[in-house]
């Protein structure tokens, strides 16, 4: 009998990239495969050959969401986490207990974000599928050796210390995220699923069977009391969506001088004041070369490029990092992970979204500076700048960090264990 898989994501190209990949070496396996997230992936999810299934409108709403709306910091993410994550929950556990009725999985794999597989743990583990959690951003479970998710704050060297303030913080976020736990917990409560009784509200996502964290343990916190199913895999590494040739003036590039690239991504990509605009200041008169990708805007939308500049909508970025010596991003956590394979170090300027998490974790790796700010000035990315190049440790870990990409397991690996724990249920 073919077994069946059903992938649920939330609609946001960060979040359907990583499971389209896992979703792809499933079906190859012989798997019968299809995946659940918003319409304006339906030709993305047809083109990789998966079987596309649309979110209700009230679920898909992710992507209408601009990225200056999201959550930053604690005060305000209890209506970040509402708006973008609890909202759309309830009406994705219908479709997805509707899909399941149609048609039985013995699978669900979910992004971190996709509430809606909450509707599964109402069930005894024994009459619902197997359920893997597939961590496409930084890892949120609640630990005596982290600080709460969200606030961006990496573990102190000394343990005892580093505990002790763990505790207190953990207290303090739970009392400023009263509304989003009450939020999480009255859509719990009408799906039937288990209450919080008390835990973080990320600490949901470790009630699935398998916790798949899509990087390697390098590149995340180490936590002594972590659960059981948690496994590292590497990142979900895709084929890129906008292949694209090189343009002209890439191999006119002096070899002899650094070069310096510099990206808002694909998403918060309209405010090039942000970052792109302070890179291009800052680094005007240094004597390195700057790339800019502009993450499918036209390029004459750039303000104009000084004379040791670059631009293209979209560059080939294996070719790309392989010449880099920084990546200066506002820090999506794919594209960290692809500098990192090519070894290349990052200076990191995110507030928003899981950015001030990810911001945390190049500056825990020491594979980066990290600007604690989305609005950096330019004599900062300047003097970070210049901090990576005189300094040959950074690209030296994040060497290792990509040494350790090289062997993760991947996909591959992650099929693997899918059998391996349906073969033992």
């Amino acid at each position: 009998m073919t077994p069946s898989a059903l992938l649920c994501s939330m609609p946001a190209i960060g979040h359907v990239g990583p499971l389209l990949v896992v979703a792809q070496e499933l079906q190859r396996r012989g798997w019968r495969v299809r995946l659940l997230t918003g319409s304006r992936y339906q030709r993305m999810v047809e083109q990789a050959g998966i079987l596309f299934l649309p979110l209700p409108a009230e679920a898909d709403t992710l992507d209408g969401i601009g990225a200056d709306e999201r959550d930053r910091g604690l005060a305000t993410i209890n209506r970040g986490v509402e708006r973008a994550f609890v909202d759309p929950a309830a009406p994705a556990a219908t479709a997805l207990e509707q899909i399941l009725r149609d048609e039985p999985a013995d699978v669900v794999l979910h992004d971190m974000t996709f509430l809606g597989v909450q509707t599964l743990f109402a069930r005894p583990r024994s009459q619902r599928p197997l359920t893997v959690m597939c961590g496409i951003g930084p890892a949120g479970f609640s630990s005596r050796d982290t600080a709460p998710y969200g606030l961006g704050i990496t573990p102190l060297r000394q343990p005892t210390l580093n505990r002790l303030r763990n505790g207190v913080l953990g207290v303090v976020a739970k009392t400023v995220l009263r509304p989003v736990h009450r939020s999480l917990d009255l859509f719990l409560a009408g799906v039937g699923a288990p209450p919080l009784n008390g835990a973080f509200f990320m600490d949901v996502l470790s009630r699935s069977d398998l916790l798949a964290q899509f990087t390697v343990q390098e590149f995340e916190y180490t936590r002594r009391d972590a659960p059981d199913a948690l496994r590292f895999y590497g990142p979900m590494a895709s084929a890129a969506a906008h292949p694209v040739g090189t343009p002209a003036w890439f191999d006119d590039l002096d070899p002899n001088l650094p070069l310096v690239h510099v990206t808002q991504g694909t998403v918060a990509n309209t405010d090039y004041t942000e970052v792109i605009e302070p890179t291009l200041t800052a680094l005007a008169d240094l004597p390195v070369q700057v790339a800019v990708t502009t993450g499918g805007r036209d390029v004459e939308t750039l303000p104009a490029l000084p004379d040791n500049a670059f631009a293209a909508s979209y560059l080939p970025y294996d070719d790309l990092l392989a010449r880099t010596s920084v990546l200066v991003t506002n820090g999506g956590y794919g594209g960290l992970h692809h500098a990192m394979r090519h070894g290349v170090p990052i200076v990191i300027a995110g507030d928003s979204e899981d950015k001030v998490e990810t911001s945390a974790r190049v500056q825990h790796a020491r594979v980066g500076v990290n600007l604690r700010t989305g609005r950096p000035t330019p004599d900062a990315i300047r003097a970070a700048v210049q901090r990576i190049l005189a300094d040959a440790g950074y690209a030296a870990r994040a060497r290792r960090v990509g040494d350790a990409i090289a062997v993760a397991p991947g996909a591959p690996g992650l099929v693997d264990d899918i059998q391996r724990l349906l073969a033992a249920r």
